[in-house]
């Protein structure tokens, strides 16, 4: 099977439609392509309630970017205790955590000069 090159925007259309799936909070999209020396152009950052939720939004992710364009990232860290799940897709990384541990290490706060944009979900939080 051939694999095709995907967009950045197609990818990150996948991953938000993963996280949505299996109802991913307080979803941010950073815009890192203005900032000097980053390591990728965009991170999505997202949380979930508990280890079990944080995995399943991995998953979901996996299995929505893999079906659709047989993508799959080139490293995943964190899986085990999923407190903090980071998934490189080279171009663009996915941070997510629990609520209490994405508040501590404050990514966005980190990445101040970012353009943020806060992804609506269609289901009641």
């Amino acid at each position: 099977m051939q694999k095709r090159k995907s967009s950045a925007d197609e990818l990150i259309a996948l991953i938000l439609s993963g996280i949505e799936e299996v109802k991913g909070l307080d979803v941010n999209l950073l815009d890192l392509r203005d900032i000097e020396n980053t390591v990728c152009d965009y991170f999505i950052i997202c949380n979930g309630t508990s280890n079990t939720h944080v995995n399943a939004i991995v998953g979901s992710i996996q299995k929505t970017v893999s079906k659709a364009i047989q993508d799959k990232p080139w490293h995943v860290e964190g899986s085990d205790n999923a407190e903090w799940v980071l998934m490189d897709y080279v171009n663009v990384v996915v941070h997510v955590f629990q609520k209490q541990v994405r508040e501590y290490y404050d990514i966005e706060g980190l990445w101040g000069d970012a353009k943020v944009t806060s992804v609506e979900s269609s289901f009641n939080q």
